[in-house]
């Protein structure tokens, strides 16, 4: 395969870009407007006991409050809820007025609010409702608008303005340290080229996926950051090898083949392992995550697919021109990276690293579980008004909710009853007697012969004491099922620990088989995958210490909600665990290739690091600042997803790299190319050599 696409390259370029161009402008045409076909977060699993009294609530005609109007002057609530009531989007209206409920008066009594129901059940259409709620009230004196589903709508809004925020970040650093790596500002267009081209198809198909299911619209930053920064490494090192081919025998079809033979199928390589462990998200029911899995798998897999058919016919039109508009002291340096050496820095430190390979493993090792330690007090949250910044509505409208109104009647336990008023009147008399409950209220009716009642908690949603509260209420012996942000909760955490194991068998499956495939090996491949699992350790305890303890608030512009958002860490896992693969894949096919081409093990390792170590680190540089850029974002797990992955990159295109990589591989000796006799023959079918 990789000679067929270095003869397409060769003879085929110029048709490969017109094709590449139409196909490009179709996409961008068809997936501009992906954001507003796409949901919003999603974290519940349709097997769960919520999930199912959510839709028999539903189709009993119960709908869940949306809106929450929060009124300056209790006089003031009557407009406000007439014009609720006049609304065509609005199901039912509760005030204090129709109640006559002290709940929806504050304790100071400056304020009331207004809650009312919507119509809609589909996530998009609850989101226009919304915005149509708010443009009717919009401009009356002494309210605010919030609410889940104004939360819910906010939230994808101030997501597609920090996609914006993030690339006006990145785009303009990007460019000027590409030109400082890629030597040339020609080449420095390229890496910028290919990660727009692979931003733009995967929105295309993020467009078409959303046709069969619901996707969510966070799988734009997955897809924006990952794209630009999979761009940025593939690039990188095919630019850099076929500088070094057109230095050995000038530019022509046999400069391609060699590059696409080696940088080629290692990108190959590289990207099935990113793909692999990020498409393994797709395992879990939530909406959140296996949008995130189709949203990496694809965007991996398409940014491959350019740098192995797209950049090679841009390369082969170039030619020589790839150097051009070079400053003199990048020519310079260009010329000398384009030379293989048996000296330099990287070089001369993996000499000095394998020198005392012991002392460096274990000190190494260790810096990283002292970074992993806090990981062992991690607490979680989830996602609600709280994590929009203090200027949105509904962040504003929860915060009077939570601090001036009788706590928690908002968030109520809900149960979904069955079997007509007298078996749901028997139900809330036990629900009143269960230790936990503050309050009980009657039953309302609804079609069918449905009951909803509701039970209030004296303790937050998330609180310790309101999980205890649902398990109490499922427990007792009656024909009903426990619903409410709490039960949601309960019922994500445990669907979560039950899906996370398939995933991190998958994670370390397609790890193991993709580096066997490649270096032929059972140790190194083995040897990645604890070197990984030390670097996530490391992650997830620094993302403890700053975003769940509250440090750097003021610099970090967020406010520590005490706890890290509860599918970060499993995300974090399958997007980290490819990456850090990646740099892993780079590394080990250069030290293949010194290795198949007859160096001992010592010799190949210190010409590897030092032909990959200032690409590894000018890419890992990049990486970071790409998917970095999402710190910018007002949305705090965002924040806390863009640091943990520019701070996971950063971290093993040095440390591990640099440091623990050819430690190890200097202990190990030959050991690091065993492999079983029956795999051996195995991967002596497969043929996959590098040098």
């Amino acid at each position: 395969m990789i000679d067929r696409l270095a003869r397409l390259a060769d003879r085929r370029a110029r048709r490969v870009l017109i094709l590449a161009g139409i196909f490009f402008v179709i996409a961008g045409a068809l997936g501009a407007g992906v954001a507003d076909r796409l949901a919003p977060y999603g974290a519940n699993d349709p097997d769960t006991e919520s999930v199912k009294a959510d839709d028999l609530l539903k189709d009993a005609g119960y709908r869940p409050t949306g809106i929450v109007v929060l009124v300056r002057g209790v006089d003031r609530a009557g407009p406000v809820a007439g014009k609720l009531r006049a609304s065509p989007d609005v199901a039912a209206v509760a005030d204090y007025r129709s109640t006559h409920s002290r709940d929806f008066i504050s304790k100071d009594g400056r304020f009331t609010y207004v809650a009312a129901s919507l119509k809609e059940t589909d996530d998009i259409a609850l989101g226009d409702a919304a915005d149509r709620i708010v443009d009717e009230l919009d401009g009356m004196p002494g309210v605010t608008v919030g609410g889940p589903d104004v939360a819910f709508r906010e939230v994808n809004k101030q997501v597609e303005s920090d996609l914006r925020t993030a690339e006006m970040f990145a785009f303009p650093l990007l460019f000027l340290l590409s030109l400082l790596f890629f030597r040339s500002l020609v080449a420095a267009m390229l890496p910028l080229l290919i990660g727009g081209l692979a931003i733009v198809s995967t929105f295309l198909m993020l467009r078409l996926v959303s046709e069969l299911t619901s996707v969510s619209i966070f799988a734009l930053n997955l897809v924006t950051g990952l794209g630009l920064g999979l761009a940025i490494d593939y690039s990188l090192f095919i630019v850099s090898r076929y500088r070094e081919e057109i230095a050995r025998t000038g530019p022509g079809a046999e400069a391609m083949r060699r590059t696409l033979q080696t940088a080629g199928r290692t990108v190959l390589f590289s990207s099935l392992t990113v793909a692999g462990a990020i498409a393994s998200l797709i395992v879990f029911p939530q909406r959140f995550l296996y949008s995130m899995g189709i949203g990496g798998f694809c965007v991996a897999l398409i940014a491959a697919a350019i740098a192995l058919i797209v950049l090679p016919a841009v390369l082969t039109l170039l030619g020589p021109r790839v150097n051009s508009l070079t400053p003199a002291f990048l020519a310079r340096r260009a010329e000398r990276d384009a030379r293989p050496a048996h000296e330099g820095f990287w070089y001369r430190l993996s000499q000095l690293v394998m020198r005392q390979p012991g002392r460096i493993a274990i000190a190494t090792a260790a810096l990283l579980i002292a970074l992993g330690l806090p990981f062992l007090g991690i607490r979680f949250t989830s996602v609600d008004a709280q994590v929009l910044p203090e200027s949105a509505s509904a962040r504003q409208v929860d915060d009077v909710l939570r601090s001036d109104f009788p706590p928690y009647r908002d968030s109520p336990v809900t149960l979904a009853v069955r079997g007509g008023r007298a078996a749901a009147e028997r139900v809330a008399i036990e629900a009143a007697h269960v230790p936990g409950a503050a309050a009980v209220r009657p039953p309302r009716e609804l079609r069918g012969g449905a009951y909803a009642i509701d039970v209030i908690s004296p303790a937050p949603p998330l609180d310790d004491r309101s999980q205890d509260l649902v398990r109490d209420l499922r427990a007792l012996r009656h024909d009903s099922l426990v619903t409410g942000s709490s039960a949601h909760w309960v019922d994500l955490q445990r669907s979560l620990v039950d899906h996370l194991p398939l995933v991190v068998a998958i994670v370390v499956a397609v790890t193991l088989a993709v580096l066997f495939v490649m270096t032929g090996s059972l140790i190194l491949p083995i040897k990645q995958v604890l070197m990984n699992a030390l670097a996530l350790s490391a992650v997830f305890g620094a993302l403890v210490l700053i975003f769940q303890d509250g440090r750097f608030e003021g610099p970090l512009a967020y406010t520590s909600q005490g706890g890290l958002e509860s599918t970060m860490p499993v995300l974090l896992f399958g997007a980290l665990f490819g990456l850090s693969t990646d740099y892993g894949v780079f590394l080990l096919a250069r030290i293949k290739e010194a290795h198949d081409g007859g160096l001992p093990n010592s010799d190949a390792v210190a010409l590897g690091l030092e032909r990959t170590g200032r690409i590894v680190t000018a890419a890992a540089l990049l990486f970071s600042i790409a998917v970095g850029a999402f710190v910018t974002s007002k949305i705090i797990f965002i924040k806390e997803f863009g640091f943990g992955t520019a701070f996971a990159v950063l971290l093993d295109a040095t440390v591990i790299r640099a440091l623990l990589v050819p430690s190890l591989m200097q202990l190990l000796g030959e050991w690091n190319w065993w492999a079983p006799r029956p795999l051996a023959r195995l991967h002596a079918r497969i043929g996959v050599r590098e040098a």
